[in-house]
């Protein structure tokens, strides 16, 4: 790899050093050398703290700019789809966060978006790059333990902050969009199919927005699942999978940034549990990694865009089953 692949970021989100900065000095072959952002003070002063090159006068000063190949994505929920169309439109290639859109709807548009360009759209789901993502989907996916039968996860952090973004309805806050498409996807990639949302109860910060949401899914195989999230509840901290197979269960504590700390064991009925030990390298550096290859060798991924609408539409239908509107 004889160049670097230069990635610019719209705005200076406090997620941006964990999730892109950081990983790219230990990425060979990425650089950030843009930024833009509202406040243009405030992108100065990211980029000086950060030693980003350049700095623009806004975000679309940053597509317009030929020296950057792809864009990051860290703008509030409401703004994903807009932003990420923009980039495609100039040419760029998009790794965006998540939540991917505000709902199914604009994800099924940028989807469509994605496939008529030559361009990769990617939806920042780290942790489905590491290791142990990969294991707990291909234990359950290999029948070692027999059919899955439930499956049961939680995104569960304290965010008691009123005021925050996250809880903003016109920027499409809530949980369920927040932490709760963690608890979504991790369960659609345990269990490799796609669920029917079969109830949901919310817990609300304000009017339309919730701080907790639990709901009750079933695949087409016949398995069943519960998932967790909230922003604020009496949980008040939990990130974990509980998988249940005909002949055995695993247990993963902290799938979603492993590196911190996790545990991971399985066992067969009437066995003893083993345990796994997984990498401390960041879930953000497998990322960028696979963001990297498939930008420029081609190679395939895993959170695409299609997958995204997937995610999304369970998303819209959590809020329906629990008497909310989609954002």
């Amino acid at each position: 790899m004889t160049a670097s692949l230069r990635i610019g970021t719209l705005g200076a989100a406090t997620i941006t050093p964990m999730a892109l900065v950081r990983p790219s000095h230990k990425t060979t072959g990425v650089s950030v050398t843009a930024v833009a952002a509202r406040d243009r003070s405030r992108a100065q002063k990211f980029a000086r703290k950060h030693r980003i090159e350049k700095v623009h006068a806004d975000y679309d000063a940053l597509l317009a700019d030929p020296d950057v190949e792809a864009i990051y994505n860290p703008l509030p929920n409401g703004l994903h789809a807009e932003w990420t169309l923009r980039a495609l439109d100039a040419g760029k290639h998009v790794l965006c966060e998540k939540p991917f859109a505000s709902n199914a709807p604009e994800a099924q548009k940028v989807h469509e978006a994605a496939q008529a360009s030559d361009r990769i759209v990617m939806e920042a789901f780290h942790y489905r790059y590491h290791p142990l993502a990969e294991r707990l989907r291909d234990l359950v996916a290999s029948g070692e333990l027999g059919a899955l039968r439930f499956v049961e996860t939680w995104m569960c952090i304290p965010l008691p902050f009123p005021n925050d973004i996250r809880y903003r309805l016109d920027l499409a806050g809530g949980a369920t969009m927040d932490t709760g498409c963690y608890a979504i996807h991790l369960a659609r990639t345990i269990a490799g199919e796609e669920p029917d949302v079969l109830s949901a109860r919310a817990k609300l910060a304000s009017e339309g927005v919730d701080r907790a949401m639990s709901a009750e899914v079933r695949f087409p195989s016949g398995a069943e699942g519960r998932v967790h999230c909230s922003l604020w509840s009496s949980k008040v901290a939990k990130i974990a999978a509980h998988v249940e197979l005909e002949d055995g269960e695993i247990r993963a504590t902290n799938p979603i940034a492993p590196q911190f700390f996790h545990r991971f064991k399985w066992r067969k009925k009437g066995g003893t549990w083993v345990k796994e030990k997984f990498p401390k390298k960041p879930t953000y550096e497998y990322q960028l990694e696979a963001f990297r290859d498939a930008v420029v060798d081609g190679k395939p991924f895993v959170t695409t865009t299609a997958d995204a609408v997937h995610t999304m539409r369970v998303i819209d239908a959590v809020y329906r089953a629990a008497g909310m509107q989609p954002r």
